[in-house]
């Protein structure tokens, strides 16, 4: 699964604030206690926002918040039940765009991710970033290209396990630079990015904020970024795009949906709300020193994104001939 890992003193922070979260009082909406289902495991990206916006809401609102975490087959049982959950407004996902991915890796996964769920907003992305160990001796990526092609399949590459977000990404390096990379996947980033460090695997896309002092102290080298722009934690290095590859675009992206059925003005008043929080200072320098850029924008521009992105990563898993099970 995709992390972004928070500090131990901001993730504590937001667990305690969920957590003495009181009844609620009369509320200033028809809901009552207000459940944000993570289909991940705590200390992760979606959990993370899912505590922030948990706690803006609760302060605003009036009204108690619950983050649930649901972990489980790269999030398909947490998503369902978020699926089954009653359309009143009180139950939404915070989710990752593996939400989408999995609709084309498995055979057949127990939600649409068109059709079951309401869009209400995205609300952040991560970048992702190209890296790769010293020992590969490619200090640009026209040189790892490069030593990729002189000897196809040599380089092996790591991914927090088959089908998250980072393997997809170099599976579509690999066809669009075409050129030929072994598959590690490894249970979680954890390992992956330890084996990265020790040289163990030659390449890796990881979120630029864990490159960035991996790079520093010499672990590894951070080759390009995945964005359309350049990272702003990292405007040296180049985009894949302005290296060649036009339309190159792997970030993380993060959103909120409610179940099928959920009345129009219910999605209405919890994007304006969204939109409102994503733009406080404070929330954005919070996600900033987590690698996440707030987000934000009408539940029609989330809609379009995930057709979007569920037609390009359907075609890509065919044609990587890749499944997660």
């Amino acid at each position: 699964m995709p992390s972004c890992t928070p500090s131990r003193r901001t993730l504590l922070g937001m667990l305690a604030a969920t957590a003495l979260t009181p009844p609620p009082a009369l509320a200033q909406s028809p809901h009552q206690t207000i459940h944000l289902f993570v289909p991940f495991t705590a200390g992760t990206g979606p959990d993370l926002l899912a505590r922030i916006l948990g706690e803006e809401l609760r302060q605003r609102w009036n009204q108690a918040v619950i983050v649930e975490n649901k972990p489980g087959a790269s999030g398909n049982i947490g998503t369902l039940a978020a699926a089954r959950a009653e359309p009143d407004g009180n139950t939404l996902l915070v989710t990752v765009n593996t939400f989408v991915m999995n609709a084309s890796l498995y055979r057949s996964i127990p939600y649409d991710p068109e059709t079951g769920f309401v869009p209400i907003a995205e609300i952040a992305t991560g970048v992702l970033a190209l890296v790769v160990h010293p020992s590969l001796n490619a200090a640009t990526f026209e040189q790892f290209v490069a030593a990729a092609r002189a000897k196809p399949g040599a380089i092996n590459y790591a991914s927090p396990g088959r089908g998250t977000p980072q393997h997809l990404a170099m599976e579509l390096l690999k066809l669009t630079a075409q050129i030929d990379l072994t598959h590690i996947p490894y249970a979680g980033s954890a390992g992956a990015v330890k084996d990265l460090a020790g040289g163990h695997v030659s390449a890796m896309f990881l979120p630029v904020h864990t490159a960035l002092p991996l790079a520093v102290s010499g672990d590894i080298r951070i080759l390009a970024v995945g964005s359309e722009k350049r990272a702003h934690q990292a405007p040296d290095v180049p985009t894949l795009a302005e290296l060649g590859f036009a339309g190159f675009d792997v970030d993380l992206w993060y959103a909120v949906l409610a179940p099928s059925g959920t009345p129009k003005e219910i999605v209405g008043r919890y994007n304006a709300a969204f939109n409102e929080i994503l733009a406080e200072p404070n929330v954005r320098t919070l996600l900033d020193r987590q690698g996440l850029v707030a987000q934000g924008g009408p539940p029609e521009r989330l809609a379009e994104l995930i057709a979007k992105d569920r037609a390009r990563w359907a075609r890509v898993v065919k044609e990587a001939g890749i499944s997660a099970e």
